[in-house]
Formats: C-alpha cells, structure tokens, sequence
C-alpha cells in the first residue's frame, strides 16, 4: 500500500501525545466488564456508547516518535503523517459518496493520544484500544496500539493498519447516518443482553463494510494488492469474537459477541472491499445467523 499517495485534504488529527496521560485511567463502560469484552476493547476498540447501550484500530509499525512536551515533530513523524493521510483519505471518499446522495458529510477528527486522555464518551486509556466517541465526533487512537497489533495480533501491515482506522471511521458514517442512534434504541428496548448484543454486532459488521468501502475507492491511488488486503483480511480473523474467546478461555458463546466471528468480519470487509457500495453494507435487513 503507497499511503503516501492518498488524495485528501484535512485530517483533522489532534496530536495530544507526549501530555502524560491520565494516572490510572479509564474508560467508563457502564458496568460491563469481564475478560472477553476487555480483550475486545483491547484488540480492536470498542465504541464506549455502544457497550453503554454503543468501535479500531491502527497505522504502520514504526517507532513512534514524541517529545516530552507532546510537540512532536508531525513532519518526521511517520506514525503522524500514515494516520493523517488516511484520515484526509476518508473524509475525501466518505465526502463524495454523501454528495452524490445529496447529503452533507462531516469530517471527524482523530484524536493521538499517549498512555490516556479525555473523550466525549469519558476517560479512555491505552487498554481501550481504538474507539470512535460518537458525542464528540472523534476517533481515539493511543500510538501504543501500532506495536501492540503486531505483537499480540500476529497482524500487521499498512493497509490492516488502515482498515483499522477506516473501521472506526465507519462508526461516523453511521453516526452521521443515524444509525448509530437508532441501534442504541433497539438495544435498550431488547429483551435479553443476546438481544442487544447482536444490534451491536450488526453495527460492528456495518463498519467493516464501510471499512471495505473505503479500501476499494483508494485502491488505486494507493496501489492496494492482494497482498494488502491479505493484511486485513487476516487482521479481520484474529479479531473475532470466536476467536478472541477461544484465546481468553478455550471456548466460544455466541450470545456474547459484541463484534461477530472471525468469518462474518471477513466476509463483511470484503462485501464492502468487492462492491465498492456502502448500500451493499445493510446488516441490518438479514436474519441474524444469515450475517
């Protein structure tokens, strides 16, 4: 991937880094907890008004560079200049797609962050992963996250790196679509946490497809191969629930995934990826085991 060749203007990046963080941060989850949905958070991000009632992920593996005063040089910075470039890629492809439906897109912004910070959705650390707070419009990403996907992913590579930070973008767009709201709806009207849970893997699968998306308008100017999306498609399976569980405690309850199976992500990813077409993204229409 030539990330470097992305068309675009405006990222919109909020460089926070090097501030100290936040002593023993967190992130409020509305009571829920336990290991799997740590890991979740942990692998690939989770938007905290999605687990309240409410997304992941990362740039290329390079050392990051940042100052004890959190002045970074954003010119040499190539953690810096990936995220932004990605970020002004989004808002260029995100911003056409709206203006031939007749709608306006708003740009989010992109929060870089060391060790922990504050968002609209409450305190967030490096634990958190990746997540989009929809309150603020803004995408939160600790720079940590970029060795943390190759060591405890097995993943790596500019385009997963991409694909991460598109999957958070695509909580925007559905943000901005409304969809976002009327899941949160549907999720405190269910009758079971089941219930509610498969809203928000509807919602998580939504996101992979917009991810998807944004892979093929780009795939051009970026020069994306099949070795690129190899890097998602992989990134796609590790982060799974059934696999995330498996890995946390040797077993798998479907009942309890908040993201979908490692298959649904990559079938997702790649509806989007193929089509090209955010109306090819409805899981919303489908019988919950036909995703």
């Amino acid at each position: 991937m030539d990330w470097k060749n992305l068309p675009g203007s405006g990222g919109n990046i909020e460089d926070r880094r090097g501030g100290g963080g936040l002593p023993g941060g967190g992130i409020a989850v509305g009571g829920v907890g336990g290991l799997i949905i740590a890991l979740i958070a942990m692998f690939f991000g989770i938007d905290p008004s999605v687990v309240l009632g409410g997304g992941s992920e990362s740039p290329p593996a390079q050392t990051q560079t940042q100052t004890p005063s959190g002045a970074s040089s954003q010119a040499s910075d190539e953690n810096y200049q990936f995220v932004n470039n990605v970020m002004r890629n989004t808002n260029l492809v995100w911003g056409s797609i709206f203006q031939k439906a007749g709608r306006t897109y708003t740009n989010p912004s992109l929060v870089l962050y060391t060790r922990g910070t504050q968002s609209g959705c409450g305190a967030a650390n490096s634990a958190v992963g990746p997540f989009y707070c929809p309150n603020d419009n803004k995408v939160y990403l600790d720079t940590s996250f970029f060795s943390q996907m190759d060591r405890q992913l097995g993943g790596g590579g500019d385009f997963a790196y991409a694909y991460v930070i598109a999957h958070e973008v695509g909580h925007h767009v559905q943000n901005e679509l409304g969809i976002a709201d009327q899941v949160e709806r549907k999720q405190r009207a269910a009758r079971t946490e089941a219930e509610a849970n498969s809203y928000s893997v509807r919602l998580e699968l939504q996101a992979d497809c917009f991810a998807g998306v944004w892979g093929k308008a780009s795939q051009a100017d970026a020069k994306i191969t099949q070795a690129d999306v190899q890097e998602a498609v992989n990134t796609a399976q590790a982060i799974g629930d059934d696999n995330l569980q498996r890995q946390a405690r040797g077993g798998v309850v479907p009942d309890s995934f908040t993201h979908g199976s490692s298959q649904q992500r990559v079938n997702w990813f790649m509806t989007g990826f193929r089509s090209g077409d955010p109306n090819q993204c409805d899981t919303f229409s489908k019988a919950y085991n036909q995703l």
